[in-house]
């Protein structure tokens, strides 16, 4: 708990209305050449190869820029919004001296961006879809998102106490492999592709700028050492919490 009383400020500086113009004019190359690559791939198979529907083709080409529209606003959004509002809220949660506190929005982020993020639901939905049922969305999306937001809280608390990633992953991989060889056989292929789905465009900024704003304010952190880890360790979550509930069954 000392750690919770040594904190140093951390205020977000408001943007002015150019700065965003020109954060949108730095990403659009790298969005550019994220894209380029598979436009210019499916050009030279469409002349030599595969011959598509000039529709269809027309339909890729369109389809492509409305991709890296949406890529150049993402990350816009993500850079602009989300990491700021998340490195304040974790840069502020030291203010309260709570170290409960830590811990419930540590869990209630965890789990709520995990229930909204897109892999999740098309991961719980696909499942659903070729079980015939056996596995419901819902149901599915809470247990991985529970399993996310209860290590994602353990992650935190790593950040507040400074003990060791190292034995914090042995310890979750370890619980993790056991449960491998207990949990049904269906469980464990599911257990393991929902560890992947956990870190994606929204969980991932969401937890890394709550944990590097955290580390940031406590004094002795370093925002490298502690700040990071963060997703390996709800990935573990996930998984654990999906084995757990094939092995209960």
């Amino acid at each position: 708990m000392p750690m919770l009383g040594r904190w140093r400020s951390l205020r977000p500086r408001p943007r002015k209305r150019s700065e965003y113009g020109a954060f949108l004019r730095r990403q659009l190359p790298e969005v550019l050449k994220a894209v380029t690559p598979l436009v210019a791939l499916a050009f030279l198979l469409q002349l030599m190869l595969v011959r598509a529907p000039a529709q269809l083709f027309i339909q890729f080409l369109v389809g492509s820029v409305l991709a890296a529209a949406g890529m150049l606003l993402l990350f816009a959004g993500v850079e602009l919004g989300i990491l700021a509002m998340g490195r304040f809220i974790g840069a502020e949660l030291p203010r309260k001296g709570s170290l409960k506190l830590i811990v419930a929005v540590g869990f209630a982020m965890g789990l709520a961006t995990t229930l909204a993020e897109p892999d999740v639901l098309v991961l719980a939905s696909q499942v659903e879809s070729i079980s015939n049922g056996a596995f419901r969305i819902a149901p599915l999306a809470l247990v991985i998102a529970a399993g996310v937001g209860f290590f994602a809280a353990l992650g935190l608390l790593r950040v507040v106490f400074g003990f060791s990633l190292r034995l914090l992953l042995a310890v979750s991989y370890a619980l993790l492999l056991a449960l491998t060889f207990l949990a049904p056989s269906e469980y464990i292929a599911l257990a393991y592709d929902a560890g992947s789905v956990t870190t994606g465009v929204l969980t991932t900024p969401v937890l890394l700028a709550i944990v590097l704003g955290l580390s940031s304010v406590l004094a002795g952190r370093s925002a490298i050492s502690d700040g990071f880890g963060l997703l390996g360790v709800g990935s573990a979550g996930a998984m654990i919490a999906v084995l757990l509930m094939g092995a209960l069954r």
